[in-house]
């Protein structure tokens, strides 16, 4: 059957059972070749990559694009142009290799801010961007994860936010950790230096044509309301490639600066521990955990960005932090908050031994509340099953994220709430008191929600 001719379901299972023939070697040894020159040279420049950026990878790109998503400006969808995949990737493949691509501004678009009532601004690119974008990230991302430190986990293979904060508890439990500087940049996104990034970008690129395409992203700018705007900073939200140059950007600025200078200077414990944009630091001295948070200041405003006074703070965190608070006449150490738990000083279930204990951070949980409530209120007329369905994803989300070590207690509150709020709207359907918790109940039995479980261990 021509490519024309099927459904995006009929190509995906095309896919499944044979990848795109081509006589050449495949993308992945290409890819794996430039990953072993870059770890055993970590001074190479790669001066020869664009040659990359194949039909055979970019098909593997447009087949890893989630389904269902928003479109750019361009308002084409996945299955649109998957309706002519072949002869669509040969054209962009054309006009990539005489620099005759043009990627569209990104369309700006404003979603819902955890635990806030602001919106969180992202750009959503045409699906062409998506996809050289892409392309261009495994490129980098080849070199790039050979020079990675090992404590930067943010959209990492293999890598994820559970194992930063398993990292966190490990060191604050086991190394000699009394002290913790919570940091936060503001507004890293929008305000990346674009000339800072290119430098450091070309310590490790030298194909002229690669670095051209980034900078064309960089500067293709946003459309809002259907106004332009240029943008002279900053990497876009929603951005394929953005968390990776955010990552190259944060490498250089921050990772290599704590680990080949700071560190170096530091008594017992120090250690920088990053997701994305948003890490934290562990001490034993409180002279350096005082020196680092001045430091830290001074280096990010060497790269144009700043901290946000109200979200950066150094407080006693550790085994003895709890002793110190009592003798102060204060009921509990300080808390920080990092990747969306609270984390306090606690005791085993004897007593006998310090644990970093962590929780859900309460307006996260609010949020995430109001966001079930909202939904439900607009859906309540759906069919029953449907509900309980969608609310049974929605738990078992919420538990693969939440459900840790130690917040056994946050999880099952959130499932209690939930159940509260499915009771009051499901109730509302019908006369008032037409819905008791005996009927209610057996609903439930009929249609049961997974219980709260940990399904996370830290310790």
């Amino acid at each position: 059957m021509p490519e024309e001719g099927r459904s995006l379901q009929q190509q995906q299972r095309c896919r499944d059972i044979h990848i795109m023939p081509s006589n050449e070697e495949g993308v992945e040894t290409k890819l794996q070749r430039i990953a072993e020159k870059a770890r055993s040279d970590p001074k190479c420049q790669f001066t020869s990559l664009f040659h990359l950026m194949s039909r055979d990878l970019l098909w593997e790109c447009f087949w890893q694009l989630k389904e269902n998503r928003a479109s750019g400006i361009d308002r084409v969808t996945k299955e649109q142009y998957a309706e002519n995949l072949m002869g669509n990737l040969d054209d962009l493949i054309g006009r990539l290799h005489r620099m005759a691509y043009t990627p569209q501004p990104v369309r700006r678009v404003y979603i819902p801010k955890p635990g806030s009532e602001k919106k969180r601004p992202l750009g959503i690119p045409a699906l062409e961007d998506k996809l050289v974008q892409a392309g261009l990230s495994k490129i980098l991302q080849a070199i790039y994860e050979q020079d990675f430190i090992d404590d930067a986990y943010g959209f990492r293979p293999n890598r994820s936010c559970h194992d930063a904060l398993r990292t966190l508890s490990q060191t604050i439990e086991r190394q000699g950790t009394q002290y913790i500087v919570e940091a936060d940049i503001k507004g890293f996104f929008d305000n990346v230096d674009q000339d800072q990034l290119m430098g450091f970008l070309a310590h490790r690129i030298a194909d002229k044509r690669v670095l051209r395409y980034i900078k064309r992203f960089l500067k293709a700018g946003i459309q809002e309301d259907g106004v332009y705007r240029a943008s002279d900073r900053g990497t876009p939200q929603g951005g394929v490639i953005s968390p990776l140059l955010a990552n190259i950007y944060l490498h250089y600025t921050l990772d290599l600066w704590f680990q080949r200078r700071f560190q170096k200077s530091c008594t017992g414990t120090a250690r920088f521990i990053r997701f994305a944009d948003d890490y934290v630091a562990c001490f034993k001295q409180e002279a350096d955990a005082k020196r680092f948070r001045m430091e830290m200041e001074q280096r990010l405003n060497q790269f144009g960005l700043e901290i946000a006074p109200e979200k950066t703070k150094i407080l006693e965190f550790g085994p003895l932090a709890q002793q110190r608070a009592k003798r102060r006449g204060e009921r509990k150490a300080e808390t920080f908050d990092f990747l969306g738990f609270t984390h306090y000083c606690t005791t085993s279930r004897n007593g006998k031994k310090f644990r970093a204990g962590r929780k859900t951070i309460s307006k996260r949980m609010s949020a995430k509340l109001k966001l079930y409530k909202q939904w439900l209120r607009s859906n309540r007329t759906l069919p029953t099953a449907v509900i309980m369905r969608t609310t049974a994803n929605k738990l078992r989300g919420h538990y693969a994220y939440y459900g840790v070590s130690g917040n056994s207690k946050s999880i099952s509150n959130f499932a209690y709430e939930v159940r509260m709020i499915l009771f009051k709207w499901l109730g509302r359907r019908g006369k008032r008191g037409s819905l008791s918790f005996e009927k209610f109940d057996l609903l439930l039995r009929r249609f049961p929600l997974p219980p709260a479980r940990i399904l996370v261990n830290l310790w």
